[in-house]
């Protein structure tokens, strides 16, 4: 790997953390040698432009008994390695992307690693390595078939993914969607309603847990017989759920806090893994108490990579501080609160405004916007969270995830690698959110008292974790 041209070396001498990026690309080319840096201007979504230095070429990928060459670019943001690369697929005129789990339509490459992604424990060689690794298991890539070259293989491989409907031919990707709420009580029944409301589903399941505390609602849906909604008790109605909603709690008031948790999380071991085994493509959001708490305990439980378990979080709250921002306030950014759902909340701001097309990131905290930020949360104060409220919040995700609209909300996530967390815990942050589940808007530098109040939930969200038998 050759770094020692003028334009990579006048481009890598405005990189901040320049010695540590040439030492990574240097690690990169012994493993991966097929790769080689050039300088070019990346678009980003908001038309701005800025020149970086972007790696092309091929990585192997086995299948099927074969070996094939797969052209990825990575592009390398100027606070590499602490922020990870913007991979892509790049294919030939002869090749077509087949989107799936982790390529979209686009070519844009999401895998774990980028969504967890904290140097100097993640690299570019171990995000590779995942890389090959997803797409032996599922290629991203084919090739195109002509009438004169038609590969058989392909050509069955295809053919077996269609189906006949009455309106034709459709592709066997395009499947019922169906969505599952897991717990009664008036939050699992708010829950229902809204997703009724404001998603495009082809089948609701409600699923009223007998040991949850959170019971009832599933009789009343029985006796109306509303259209789309199943009602069951058995967890496997819920397979082939796109999306699955737990608000299922055991909520005991005799007993101290820790225990009461620790019967939520024994709850959890009973359905968990359950619903994962008749849906092993879904995501879990998880609205059940604590949320943070039971979030990190679903993801531990399900087996699911980090972006597939998500919590309601924040988002509700930050909803309602983008709208006061918005109508009150005069200031057309969006904003979220981040942290735990606890009096340590932290208001934080967009760097672009409502309407426009770039790409989203965090502003660094500032003199400006922190007079903004908290009268914005004075006026939002003692709204409560109310279960009808928390279930609007629940169903505009899951939309999000059903029509892949890449919001970004502030979700309950793994928090390990963001903004300087070296723990592994879950808390609200700001993340995109689509059909492959979240991925975290990138860390940023907040104000001393902020991070002081970050600091502190991570804290306490790591004591209680400590205390709990998953």
């Amino acid at each position: 790997m050759d770094l020692k041209s003028e334009k990579i070396e006048r481009i890598l001498s405005k990189y901040k953390f320049h010695d540590v990026a040439v030492a990574e690309l240097q690690k990169l080319n012994n493993i991966f040698p097929d790769l080689n840096p050039y300088t070019a201007t990346y678009t980003f979504n908001d038309s701005s432009q800025k020149e970086l230095l972007k790696l092309s070429g091929v990585i192997p990928v086995k299948y099927d008994g074969r070996s094939y060459n797969f052209p990825i670019q990575l592009w390398l943001l100027d606070s590499f390695p602490f922020t990870p690369p913007i991979c892509l697929l790049k294919p030939t005129s002869s090749m077509v992307i087949r989107e799936g789990k982790h390529v979209d339509a686009k070519g844009r490459i999401h895998l774990p690693g980028l969504h967890s992604w904290d140097y100097p424990k993640s690299s570019v060689v171990g995000l590779l390595t995942e890389m090959i690794t997803k797409f032996e298991e599922d290629p991203p890539l084919s090739s195109k078939t002509t009438k004169d070259t038609k590969d058989p293989h392909e050509l069955m491989a295809f053919v077996s993914n269609l189906q006949i409907n009455d309106g034709g031919i459709r592709h066997h990707d395009q499947q019922n969607i169906t969505v599952s709420v897991i717990g009664g009580g008036d939050l699992g029944m708010a829950c229902v309603m809204s997703l009724l409301s404001k998603c495009n589903v082809d089948k609701l399941v409600f699923i009223d847990i007998a040991e949850s505390s959170t019971k009832g609602g599933s009789t009343d849906l029985e006796i109306f017989n509303l259209p789309k909604v199943q009602v069951s008790r058995d967890i496997s109605a819920s397979a082939g759920s796109r999306v699955i909603v737990v608000t299922a709690n055991s909520w005991n008031s005799e007993e101290s806090y820790i225990k009461v948790v620790q019967t939520n999380v024994d709850l959890y071991r009973g359905i968990i893994p359950s619903l994962v085994h008749f849906s092993p493509n879904t995501i879990l959001l998880i609205a059940s108490q604590p949320v943070d708490i039971m979030t990190h305990v679903a993801w531990r439980q399900s087996g699911l990579p980090p972006t597939r378990v998500i919590g309601a979080g924040c988002n509700l709250d930050s909803e309602r501080l983008s709208y006061v921002l918005d109508i009150n306030l005069n200031t057309h950014k969006p904003a979220w609160i981040i942290g735990e759902l606890s009096d340590n909340k932290v208001p934080v701001m967009s760097n672009v405004g409502l309407s426009s097309s770039g790409e989203l990131e965090i502003a660094p905290g500032s003199n400006s916007t922190k007079p903004l930020l908290d009268r914005a949360f004075e006026l939002m104060k003692n709204r409560g969270q109310r279960s009808w409220s928390v279930g609007l919040s629940v169903a505009d995700i899951t939309n999000s995830i059903l029509t892949d609209k890449m919001k970004a909300h502030s979700i309950s996530t793994l928090a390990q690698g963001w903004g300087g967390i070296g723990v592994e815990v879950f808390l609200s942050l700001p993340c995109i959110m689509g059909a492959n589940g979240s991925t975290r808007l990138a860390g940023v530098l907040l104000g001393p008292e902020e991070d002081s109040k970050l600091k502190t939930s991570v804290n306490s969200l790591s004591t209680l974790m400590s205390q709990i038998r998953i």
